[in-house]
């Protein structure tokens, strides 16, 4: 990757940090790969973030971990794709009385099965799991997200 791509993209990390819904949130990237390949995120429990019951609401647990495959995806795979969130669902395990992490991440050998597969079909919707921790290692929720993807050069056949 170029320098001045990696600077677009540090430059889009750190405005994520100061988009409103996550700022009010707690909301923080608090690392990622110099080649953008991985995420690890914050929420810290404060009360704008608190639910009915004192915990982390399961909106901000969800915020969370949002846009982050997404853009490991937009990222690595370059401008010939068009990536977007699809699908997502989240199971809450506990509740989140503390600062809460996520990481997010793609091994170089998934991004390459998800050109491989795209390039062969011209699309195609991938699913990635995700754990939310605690600061002891606590698992708070577990999400799965949907990124959909497709060439820009795809044509869909004529039925």
């Amino acid at each position: 990757m170029d320098s001045s791509k990696s600077k677009k993209f540090r430059k889009m990390i750190r405005a994520v940090n100061w988009y409103p819904p996550y700022l009010f949130s707690g909301i923080k990237v608090i690392d990622y790969a110099a080649d953008f390949s991985m995420f690890r995120t914050r929420l810290n429990l404060t009360w704008f973030n608190r639910d009915l019951m004192g915990t982390a609401f399961g909106g901000s647990l969800y915020a969370m971990c949002d846009p982050f495959f997404m853009f490991i995806l937009l990222i690595q795979l370059g401008e010939e794709y068009i990536v977007w969130d699809k699908t997502a669902s989240i199971e809450f395990l506990k509740p989140g009385k503390e600062t809460v992490y996520a990481e997010f991440k793609l091994s170089p050998s998934q991004i390459d099965e998800i050109k491989i597969t795209v390039d062969r079909d011209g699309k195609g919707v991938f699913e990635f799991p995700c754990e939310v921790t605690d600061g002891v290692g606590n698992i708070i929720a577990k999400l799965t997200k949907g990124v959909y993807v497709r060439r820009k050069d795809f044509v869909k056949p004529n039925a």
